[in-house]
């Protein structure tokens, strides 16, 4: 990433191109993958953001296989959060470079609290965040 880009705090992660392939209800999230193919390759990420929650999420299909699902908020100073390809390591857009593992824990950088993280489930095409432990 570069500088000046990590200094204003602009993520790479982009919203996904399909608006209306995830919707909130309940405190549970939905994603049709059929509807957003950014999610299918190991590396990728979502940012969700706009609609009800009103907080952030960095939803990633992780170098492990799996998909996640992390606040968008580093816990030093509240800037979006990027995967790294061919790692399993998520890090703040900032100049900090605060970095966490794929289960929220800080391991490098300012950040000293971890990301909450979310149980993700997936069910053919459909993948399922469960956000109640967010409160």
């Amino acid at each position: 990433m570069k500088f000046f880009k990590r200094l204003l705090g602009i993520c790479e992660t982009a919203p996904p191109n399909d608006p209306h392939a995830w919707t909130v209800s309940n405190g549970i999230v939905s994603i049709n993958l059929a509807r957003m193919p950014e999610l299918n390759t190991p590396g990728s990420a979502v940012r969700l953001e706009g609609k009800d929650p009103a907080h952030r999420l960095l939803v990633f299909h992780g170098d492990d296989g799996q998909h996640h699902a992390v606040s968008n908020r580093c816990t030093h100073m509240g800037r979006r959060i990027d995967p790294i390809a061919g790692s399993k390591i998520i890090q703040c857009c900032s100049v900090s470079k605060s970095t966490f593992t794929y289960d929220g824990k800080p391991v490098g950088g300012a950040a000293k609290k971890p990301l909450q993280t979310y149980p993700v489930d997936r069910e053919g095409d459909t993948l399922t965040i469960t956000l109640s432990n967010d409160g």
